[in-house]
């Protein structure tokens, strides 16, 4: 008996181990905490949706994921091992590289090394014992983010004892706070204080204005040719006589008046402040259709935006026909042979049965709407684009009343003979060409993700506005990249061509029909908007209007924010301050005053030590950050009000100290004593 116990008892102290262990495969934890740098992780598959290959060698388990990635795990001392094989998937093109870390408690326990395109993957084993939190990161290498598509392949960690997978994911629950007050119940006019028309063109604009309803618009010395209706404060009509206008706007209601000053340029300049509205890809994707654009259009008014001075609501791709029939296509969809007209005119898919109608009816709400195209034969989405109809199609985009046209790079790079500047160039000037001959102010937006450094032409060849960078998501490390890369991009920007860092990615996003809220946390959101308006960029709502709640609301509708992006000076925000994850940015403002933004992003961005990419703490941090008037070049006293709170902080001298929050901002309007 004896003898079988002992035997018993060897067993159980041989196998205990094993019993008491448990693998768990990364691809199914909640991957929504992982951060990356375009699109949204992948469980089994690429960034881009394909199988995982790296080298040549396929992999049926792991994670597609883009630099700059990260994803913190609560190991809590349980870890045992961790095995991966990781690479450079082989969707990337020679321009990809990434490194990877894998850090323990802030310590680096392993890291790659560079790795490119045809690199075989590299094997990770590294013991996890006593560890308590685990990052894995996915760096740039150093040399941006482009076609940074990494992958961790049969990435799995051994536990011990029974684990709760859910709990594994760190996260840090944040609670959405509204700093924006209601608004008045006062009349108050939200409008940009200048707008630009060519002679002969029409005329819409809508009076924005906060207030209780009813309210009566007004507008004084308004030139001949314009028409007020003074229920709705919608501006129609045409002036033919080139100059400056000074016009007096004014909204009553039972409360009061409110009087505005606005100046119509007549001349050869558009888009004088940057463009504000909604665009549909970032929400709806392929399923967007002309009942989706209605109802973003119907939202705009519902939710009050137009109030505040939104205006566009624009149609991203998939509106035309898709030159190959097999593609998903609604049944009674257009299909080959019918992208155009016998005139060569472009045609709609069944989607938009009636373009002039849809355009009306975006117009009757005093909004205006906006297209999308490629200089090459197909769109992103693989849809009809402009190519060698140019013309024509400048004519279709003004005879069915469009006011905006997003020209997208897309197919185009597979026509262009080179990556000259000139190659860069000639697609747009083309268009632009044809948008002169056309009896219609159409806004030009250029998209071909800042290559050539297009910032420094893209006036040049009469763009409007021009995308800077890569596709935006909703993940911190791909929004911040994006905005405080801005920096330098600055004495390219103003009145009439603006940098465009791309979309808003608040509310609900998820291009196409499954969305999903944000992944950035308030405070991110808060950075996200402010620093889009210092840097006087395009804002442009990616989110579904017709479900956006209260804190997304409060985001779009502080019309002190807004006034910072469409000051009427236009001058874009410079760097003046970056050190230890600290940034401070400035903006001179048409008033004399300046807007400020005090930001903590956590990462230095000079030392970049790989285990700053993460915040270990449970509870966000907050740091300090102290600006000086000589940062400012002003001299002695200094008032200072908080814009989004929309509230006075009082009168300052020398410096101003905040307490900003991790990832988080501190907007303020910094005025001399003497203005």
């Amino acid at each position: 008996m004896r003898k079988i116990i002992f035997t018993v008892l060897l067993t159980l102290v041989f196998y205990f181990p094993f019993i008491n262990s448990q693998t768990i495969w990364l691809d199914k934890l909640d991957l929504s905490s992982m951060s990356s740098g375009w699109n949204t992780p992948q469980a089994d598959k690429s960034i881009a949706g394909n199988p995982l290959t790296i080298a040549g060698q396929k992999f049926d388990r792991g994670v597609g994921t883009h630099s700059i990635s990260t994803f913190l795990l609560n190991l809590n001392g349980k870890g045992k091992r961790f095995t991966a094989e990781v690479g450079l998937d082989d969707e990337a093109t020679s321009q990809g590289s990434v490194e990877f870390y894998i850090i323990g408690d802030k310590k680096i326990l392993w890291k790659s090394g560079v790795m490119r395109k045809n690199d075989s993957a590299k094997k990770v084993d590294i013991d996890i014992s006593k560890i308590k939190k685990l990052g894995l990161l996915v760096t740039d290498a150093g040399d941006g983010l482009d076609y940074d598509h990494a992958d961790w392949c049969n990435a799995k960690l051994e536990m011990t004892g029974n684990v709760n997978s859910t709990s594994l994911v760190a996260s840090i629950k944040h609670k959405p706070y509204i700093l924006t007050p209601n608004p008045s119940d006062k009349p108050r006019i939200n409008s940009a204080k200048v707008f630009g028309v060519r002679p002969g063109h029409p005329f819409l604009y809508t009076i924005a204005a906060t207030g209780k309803r009813p309210m009566t618009f007004d507008a004084e010395y308004l030139p001949v040719g314009l028409l007020l209706n003074k229920k709705t404060g919608i501006i129609t009509g045409m002036i033919n006589k080139e100059g400056n206008y000074e016009v007096k706007l004014i909204a009553k209601n039972s409360l009061g008046k409110a009087e505005s000053k606005f100046k119509i340029s007549v001349g050869n300049t558009i888009c004088l402040t940057p463009p504000m509205g909604w665009n549909s890809w970032n929400c709806w994707a392929e399923a967007v259709d002309a009942d989706k654009v209605k109802a973003a259009a119907d939202a705009m008014v519902k939710t009050g935006l137009i109030n505040h001075g939104w205006t566009y609501i624009n149609i991203d791709d998939c509106w035309a026909i898709k030159p190959d029939s097999h593609v998903a296509m609604p049944k009674d969809s257009l299909t080959s042979g019918d992208q155009r007209d016998k005139d060569g005119m472009i045609n709609a898919n069944k989607k938009f049965p009636d373009m002039p109608a849809l355009t009306k009816y975006v117009h009757d709400k005093g909004l205006k709407i906006g297209i999308y195209s490629s200089p090459g034969p197909l769109t992103c989405a693989g849809y009809t684009a402009c190519y060698q109809h140019e013309q024509q199609d400048a004519e279709r985009f003004a005879e069915w009343g469009f006011d905006y046209l997003k020209y997208d790079w897309c197919s185009y790079g597979n026509i262009a003979k080179d990556k000259t500047l000139e190659t860069y160039q000639e697609p747009y000037k083309v268009m632009r060409s044809a948008l002169d001959k056309v009896d219609r102010d159409i806004v030009y937006s250029l998209c071909q993700y800042g290559m050539g450094e297009v910032w420094k032409w893209g006036d040049s060849v009469g763009g409007n506005l021009w995308r800077t960078t890569g596709d935006i998501n909703d993940s911190w490390s791909n929004m911040s990249g994006i905005g405080f890369n801005q920096a330098g991009h600055e004495k390219y920007s103003g009145p009439g061509h603006w940098n465009d860092p791309d979309m808003l990615v608040v509310g609900l996003v998820g291009w196409g029909p499954s969305l999903h809220p944000t992944r950035l946390t308030p405070d991110e959101q808060y950075t996200h908007i402010s620093l889009w308006c210092l840097l006087d960029a395009p804002l442009l709502i990616g989110c579904d209007l017709s479900r956006i709640d209260k804190f997304t609301l409060s985001l779009l509708s502080n019309d002190e924010v807004l006034a910072v992006d469409q000051d009427p000076l236009g001058k874009q925000a410079s760097r003046i301050f970056n050190e230890s994850g600290k940034q401070i940015w400035s903006k001179d403002m048409f008033d004399g005053s300046k807007a400020v933004g005090l930001f903590y992003t956590g990462v230095d961005n000079k030392a970049k030590d790989p285990a700053d990419y993460f915040n270990w703490n449970k509870i966000p941090t907050k740091e300090k950050i102290t600006l000086t008037a000589s940062e400012l070049g002003i001299t002695g006293k200094f008032k200072v009000r908080d814009l989004w709170r929309q509230r006075d902080l009082g009168t300052f001298k020398d410096k101003y100290t905040a307490e900003v929050p991790y990832h988080g901002v501190i907007l303020i309007k910094v005025t001399p004593k003497n203005k």
